[in-house]
């Protein structure tokens, strides 16, 4: 298969939502094997594929170079990312005007994963694959994970194992196929292809891939940095069942509103899109570039690009030499978080069907200016040195501990750009002297609204994907 010619292409249509619903409620229930056997099969692949991380000075950073004239941080290829400036003014907020660095990738990537019936039971091909930023080097990921200039080999590599099930017609059926955002504080306009496709017949094991029900990969999810972010992101868009057990109030609750589109939840499906729409049009971000070498409050030295203030983050470059990945030897640039992130939905029962408080995202990288995110997405230590009125709204109530936890896990962000980046997910269930009403910039939605918005495409930030996942797996 030679994939350089052109995109990849759409595989047939898959059975109805119904139907694959049915299916992943099979698969939800069936837990063959504790998360403990992943856990081990994760440690088996990193100790027997070495993987060795290594910092370097940018001027040993083979193949990335700063442009002349610019400073931006730039591949000789004219491919994969840079590195580039730009200067934000925004309509409103606490900060008005700022300047910083961000990743800049054009290529839309490819997050694909293979599922089959096996057994009678749906199962999804997983992949233990290591990244140079990942905290313990090795996570669960998706089949595929590519960028189109890795599935192109512009690395001159190895093309990317089971490619092929996306390109190829009469291999597999689609079952979901949606484009996604990621980050849009540190990506600029960032997005990656989520599809999973179903084998319409047998497919060899690689020795880094194994089954997993969705089951498993639930109770997988209630532990720290084991799903990476692109596997979570993938089966959030998916039509998931929710495994709470419906003899416990909340899990009852949370139940109803998994199937609250509509009838149940306080606010109706077409007020939900007018609440987005509204502030979209509401917001308003004018970013431009600028120069690498001009970002305001920011400096290069010889080894890394800081905040003068020493915050927000840094990018500097590694050496990655891997035995089992396309490329064995490579550099790039990774932008490394000066902090833990925190991101928490605050969620409440109303009228017996469980709500999460949604917010407006604003952020630079964003294709359309806003997506829905959590309540609250910061990181706690710049916070911290904002006076009360400009924090994020909410965060103070989450700090003190202003309600019953539900969920409480730190997972990983992508480890093939960022480097050690780390989130708190948070679902917190609140009182029921909550307010129902709430500033503009928040609206109350069901999980079945929540889903909704995420069959489409630049709706829901890839925070909230993740904290949206987690609600589907608590117990």
């Amino acid at each position: 298969m030679d994939t350089r010619s052109g995109p990849l292409l759409l595989a047939p249509a898959a059975p109805g939502v119904g139907d694959l619903a049915r299916r992943l409620a099979a698969s939800a229930a069936h837990v063959p094997r504790p998360p403990a056997w992943a856990v081990a099969w994760l440690a088996e692949r990193r100790d027997r594929n070495p993987f060795e991380v290594t910092g370097v000075p940018f001027a040993r950073l083979d193949g990335w170079a700063f442009a002349p004239g610019s400073g931006d941080l730039v591949h000789r290829s004219g491919r994969f990312f840079s590195v580039e400036g730009i200067r934000v003014r925004a309509g409103r907020g606490p900060v008005r005007t700022w300047e910083q660095p961000i990743i800049n990738q054009p290529d839309v990537g490819v997050l694909g994963i293979v599922a089959r019936e096996i057994d009678g039971v749906l199962r999804f091909l997983m992949q233990a694959k290591a990244e140079p930023g990942n905290v313990n080097t090795v996570q669960l990921s998706p089949t595929v994970q590519a960028t189109a200039s890795n599935f192109q080999r512009v690395h001159g590599g190895a093309p990317s194992r089971y490619l092929e099930y996306f390109a190829r017609d009469g291999l597999a059926r689609v079952l979901v196929d949606v484009l996604q955002s990621e980050q849009g504080a540190w990506f600029r306009g960032k997005r990656n292809r989520n599809i999973v496709v179903e084998a319409t017949g047998p497919v060899d094991v690689h020795d880094d891939f194994a089954w997993f029900t969705l089951g498993e990969l639930y109770a997988l999810l209630r532990l720290p940095n084991v799903v990476n972010m692109d596997a979570r992101t993938v089966l959030s868009c998916l039509p998931l069942p929710v495994a709470a057990d419906p003899a416990d109030g909340f899990g009852a609750a949370l139940r109803r509103s998994a199937r609250a589109l509509d009838r149940g939840a306080l606010h109706r499906p077409g007020e939900v899109r007018g609440w987005l729409t509204a502030r979209k049009m509401a917001h308003t971000l004018d970013v431009r570039p600028v120069p690498l070498d001009a970002v305001e409050g920011w400096r290069r030295d010889d080894r890394e690009i800081f905040h003068t203030g020493g915050r927000h983050f840094t990018i500097s470059g590694v050496r990655v030499r891997a035995s089992n990945r396309e490329v064995r030897d490579w550099c790039q640039p990774l932008l490394r978080p000066r902090g833990t992130g925190l991101a928490v939905f605050l969620a409440r029962p109303i009228r017996g069907v469980l709500h999460v408080l949604a917010r407006a995202d604003l952020a630079p990288g964003h294709r359309d200016v806003v997506e829905v995110g959590p309540t609250v997405q910061c990181t706690p230590a710049d916070q911290a040195r904002l006076p009360p009125p400009d924090r994020a709204r909410y965060l103070d109530l989450v700090t003190a501990g202003g309600g019953a936890v539900r969920y409480d896990v730190e997972q990983s962000e992508e480890g093939g750009r960022f480097q050690r980046a780390v989130t708190r997910n948070q679902i917190v269930q609140v009182d029921d002297d909550f307010p129902l009403e709430v500033p503009p910039d928040f609206r109350w939605l069901t999980v079945a609204q929540l889903r909704e918005l995420t069959r489409a495409s630049y709706q829901v930030n890839i925070e909230a994907r993740t904290l949206a996942l987690c609600l589907h797996a608590l117990r």
